[in-house]
């Protein structure tokens, strides 16, 4: 699947799935930059042209609903989507980010839902740009 060459920003405390994280975009065609923590997620959103985050909500310091509404407070039309292990995050995470999925989902869809946003944040002002929530459930 080429993808233009779009700056996303990945956001995770755990090294080994941001490493695995960055490859796989990397080699859908996107410019990756990372962050084991939100402070540094944040020095780097707000000092790059990102154009879409991929954000865990577990970390330490800060989680990813912290995290998502400060990038909404300084550059609110970047596309967040909000990656976590836990199924059924608080309505007032998910109404700061534009898509959440479980991890357990996997890169195929990490892919298209992260393509589908850059998409959106392509489209003509005006266009329905709703935030969507994931209802999957992880496999047992």
């Amino acid at each position: 699947m080429a993808q233009e060459s779009h700056l996303v920003l990945c956001v995770d405390d755990e090294q080994v799935g941001l490493r695995v994280r960055k490859i796989l975009l990397e080699r859908a065609g996107y410019q990756v930059l990372t962050a084991l923590n939100g402070m540094d997620g944040l020095a780097i959103f707000r000092a790059e042209p990102v154009e879409a985050v991929v954000l865990d909500y577990s970390m330490p310091g800060m989680h990813g609903g912290e995290v998502s509404a400060k990038m909404r407070q300084t550059k609110p039309q970047v596309p967040i989507l909000l990656l976590s292990a836990y199924i059924g995050l608080p309505a007032e995470v998910i109404s700061l980010v534009d898509l959440y999925m479980t991890k357990w989902e996997g890169a195929p869809i990490l892919l298209s839902k992260l393509h589908s946003l850059l998409q959106r944040g392509n489209a003509p002002a005006g266009s329905d740009t709703g935030r969507e929530s994931s209802e999957s459930k992880p496999i047992q």
